[in-house]
Parts: structure tokens; C-alpha cells; sequence
């Protein structure tokens, strides 16, 4: 089986970090992002992924490249050389999809911002019991006028219609970005920039052709660093749940935890909940991290306290600084000691010397 994930464009709703990496090569919880929706699709027999690409392909491939070997999935680029919207990337991409002898097989899309328990093997069964041309994945949402709601039939599971950002109440159901599709799907498409939301969707439920599943487990578009860090905690409580053992426990750990193991902490630290450290790492003597994820090579210096913050690769933060409600350093900046830095988005390779009392962009 085959499966396409829209890459798309530059990553700009996760600056600071996706100026030094593309955006689905940034880790989450210690592996790419893109490398978790790889995983899950590599255990329902996908073998050959195809990624719909228009930004630094080439710095994504050679990040990615030795996964293929490690996971036994062949990693493709299908790159747009303008923005194709969310249903041209797909048309672009069919000589990829389509190959001699192979058409009866449906194929798995993904948006490459989600992060789920990923359950492509009921997807995949669902779809082809209804036997119709198109499966999406639905989850429940508490608000459901800020999003566009899937109205179905709830026996079935079949789309009547879809309702953008409805002001009476007609479901709590939203698109979760990831579906399955029979290969006729490409009939519908034409090679331009188009939306498969507002144009392609619409038409499949028209003609009856389009069903849906709920998604049980956990679900989030960590596009942005707010969700980001939401969606770590997320995942972080799924391998709670399900007993990981790839989560840490000890002193001074208050789990769930994750902690690679080049990763160095100091004594008398308190960790967690909902942290994830990077490889080589280095956090030293009574350190206070919470909800916070520290990437590969960064420092966090003596007495630091972070929360709610993602510190960036090779990043230092100094003794007795204090970061908080939603600071994102980029690459390779240094907070300097005894600061406070309040929601501030520091581009790469800042040096920080003067506290940031309010949030703002410091480029």
C-alpha cells in the first residue's frame, strides 16, 4: 500500500523552529513528527510514502532518508512548484499513486501537522466494508462553530454534507485530516490549485461516495506552538496509558516523562509532567521543567525554571532564568542569567541579555 502526506508550505505558524528545519522534521517527543505517522502507517503494510512537498526537500530528504531502512518504507518527494492547495498535491502525485497493475489498492492521505493514535488498520477495514470512494477520519470537538462540521448519518457513516463554522448547533464532529481513498478519487481532480475541503469533499458526499469514521483516541493539529506543546502532552499521557516503557521514572521525575538516553540531569531536579528531552542534553542541579519540550543539544543551567516553552536545538538557558507561557527559542540562543522571558519567540541564534516582561518576536 501506498500513502501521501501534505507536506505543503514554510512552516511559518511553528517559527522560531522551522526557520532551521522543515516543519515535519521537527522533533516531537524525540523523533521527526512526520517519523510517528510513518511508524503507524508502516504497521498496517504501507511501504511506499509520498511526500507532497514545496519547501526543502532536499534538507528533508537527508534527514528522513535513514528512517527508510529503519522502518522498511520507501520515502518519495512530489514537489509543487507553486502552492496546489490541499487536493492538487494529490493529482500532482499520481504517477507516484498509480502503478500498472496495482489500481485496486486504496490509499492513506494525511495533513502532516496531526499527531493521533493513528488507527489505519479500522480505517482501512471500514473503508472497505462501505466500499465507496472515500473515508475520512472525524473527531469530536467542544467547539464546533470555529471549525467546519461533517454532518453524516451516525448509523452508517455517511456524509451528507459538510457546515463552515455553523451558528446553530448541527454537530461536534470535524475533519481530522486523514483519510483513505480509492484510486478513482484522481478522476476528480484536476492538476490546479484546489482545495479537497471546499471543492473535492463536497462533491464525493454529493454523489454518496464519501464516508467517515470517528476517531477515538487522541487527536491534535500541532501546527502551532501552543498546540504543540498540547499535543505533547497528549501523547506523552498515551504512553502513559498504554504502560511505555520508553517513559522515565525516578526521583524527581513527576511522569509522564520522556528522556533520552545521552541526556544528562543534575541532582535535586524536578521534571515533569509532560516533558520531553532531547539527545544530549544537558540540564543541570535543581532545574524545574514542566510542560515544556527541550531540543537535541540544548542546556538548561543551574536553578532555570521553564514551563509551558520549547527550547530550542543547542540552545542554552542560564542559572536562575525563568521562561514561560508559550516561549519558543529557535536555534542556538542563549538566555543569559537570572532573566524572565515571557512568551517570547526568539529567532536563532539571539543572545538574550535583558529580560522580556511582555510576549513579542525578538529578531
Amino acid at each position: 500500500m501506498k500513502a501521501l502526506i501534505l507536506v505543503g508550505g514554510f512552516g511559518t505558524r511553528l517559527r522560531p523552529l522551522t526557520l532551521s528545519i522543515p516543519k515535519p522534521c521537527v522533533q516531537f517527543c524525540n523523533k521527526p513528527l512526520i517519523i510517528h505517522q510513518i511508524e503507524a502507517l508502516a504497521k498496517v503494510g504501507v511501504t511506499s510514502v509520498i511526500l507532497a512537498v514545496n519547501y526543502k526537500p532536499e534538507a528533508m530528504e537527508s534527514i528522513l532518508k535513514p528512517w527508510e531502512s529503519q522502518l522498511g518504507v520507501e520515502i518519495l518527494y512530489s514537489q509543487e512548484e507553486e502552492p496546489m492547495g490541499t487536493a492538487g498535491p494529490i493529482k500532482l502525485a499520481e504517477k507516484l499513486i498509480v502503478k500498472e497493475g496495482d489500481s485496486d489498492n486504496p490509499f492513506f492521505v494525511l495533513n502532516s501537522d496531526v499527531i493521533a493514535d493513528f488507527p489505519f488498520k479500522d480505517l482501512l477495514e471500514f473503508h472497505k466494508k462501505h466500499g465507496k470512494e472515500g473515508t475520512i477520519m472525524v473527531t469530536t470537538v467542544s467547539e464546533p462553530s470555529k471549525y467546519g462540521v461533517v454532518v453524516y448519518e451516525t448509523n452508517s457513516g455517511k456524509i451528507e454534507k459538510f457546515v463552515e463554522k455553523p451558528t446553530v448547533y448541527v454537530g461536534n464532529k470535524i475533519n481530522a485530516g486523514i483519510y483513505i481513498f480509492n484510486q478513482s478519487i484522481l478522476n476528480r481532480i484536476d492538476l490546479r490549485p484546489t482545495s479537497i475541503e471546499n471543492e473535492t469533499f463536497p462533491a464525493m458526499a454529493a454523489d454518496s461516495q464519501l464516508y467517515c469514521l470517528e476517531l477515538k483516541g487522541f487527536w491534535m493539529d500541532v501546527g502551532q506552538p501552543k498546540d504543540f506543546l498540547s499535543g505533547t502532552c497528549l501523547y506523552l499521557n498515551h504512553l502513559k496509558t498504554i504502560q511505555s516503557e520508553k517513559l522515565a521514572s525516578g526521583p524527581g521525575i513527576i511522569g509522564p516523562v520522556l528522556i533520552d538516553p545521552t541526556a544528562t540531569i543534575g541532582n535535586d531536579c524536578v521534571i515533569g509532567p509532560f516533558v520531553a528531552i532531547g539527545s544530549n542534553c544537558k540540564i543541570e542541579d535543581g532545574v524545574r521543567l514542566k510542560r515544556t519540550t527541550v531540543l537535541d543539544g540544548a542546556s538548561i543551567k543551574r536553578n532555570a525554571y521553564v514551563d509551558n516553552s520549547i527550547v530550542g536545538w543547542n540552545s542554552s538557558v542560564g542559572r536562575w532564568a525563568r521562561l514561560e507561557n508559550v516561549t519558543v527559542l529557535g536555534t542556538d540562543v542563549t538566555i543569559a542569567d537570572t532573566l524572565f522571558v515571557n512568551g517570547g519567540m526568539i529567532l536563532p541564534h539571539k543572545s538574550i541579555k535583558t529580560s522580556v516582561p511582555e510576549p513579542t518576536i525578538i529578531m
